[in-house]
C-alpha cells in the first residue's frame, strides 16, 4: 500500500507540471495576440490618416490657384494644414533659375488621437506666372 501512495504523488507533480505548462503557454499566446491587436490598430489608423490626407489633396485649389501661404482646416474629425513657401536651396541652376521657381508644400494631417501623417514635396512654378 505505501507503493500506492507514492504513484499517487509523483501522478500529482506530474499534473501540476503540465498544468503550468499550459499556464505559460496561454500567457505567451495572449501576449502574442495583444501585440497583434495593438498592431493592426496602428496600420488601421495610418490608413485612416492615408485616406484623409487624400481626401484634403482632392480638395485643394488648382495648381495655378494655389499661392505662398498656410492653408488649414478640418475633415472627418481630423485638422489639416497646408503650407508652400518658396525651396530654401542655392544650388539651383541659373539659366533654370530665370524661368522656374521652386517651392516647397507640405501637407499635414493629425487625428484627434494625435496620429499625424506628412507628406512633403516641390513643386516648379514659373516666373512671371502668378500662382
Amino acid at each position: 500500500m505505501a507503493q500506492d501512495e507514492g504513484s499517487a504523488g509523483f501522478i500529482l507533480i506530474e499534473i501540476l507540471a503540465a498544468l503550468t505548462a499550459a499556464a505559460v503557454s496561454l500567457a505567451a499566446i495572449g501576449m502574442l495576440m495583444a501585440g497583434n491587436l495593438r498592431g493592426s490598430s496602428r496600420i488601421e489608423q495610418h490608413i485612416t490618416l492615408a485616406q484623409t490626407l487624400r481626401a484634403v489633396e482632392t480638395g485643394l485649389p488648382d495648381r495655378d490657384d494655389l499661392s505662398p501661404g498656410t492653408l488649414s482646416g478640418d475633415l472627418q474629425g481630423a485638422n489639416w494644414s497646408l503650407t508652400v513657401a518658396p525651396f530654401p536651396n542655392e544650388d539651383t541652376n541659373p539659366r533654370a533659375a530665370r524661368i522656374w521657381t521652386p517651392q516647397s508644400v507640405i501637407l499635414s494631417v493629425q487625428m484627434p488621437s494625435g496620429a499625424n501623417l506628412q507628406l512633403q514635396t516641390i513643386r516648379l512654378v514659373k516666373i512671371g506666372k502668378t500662382p
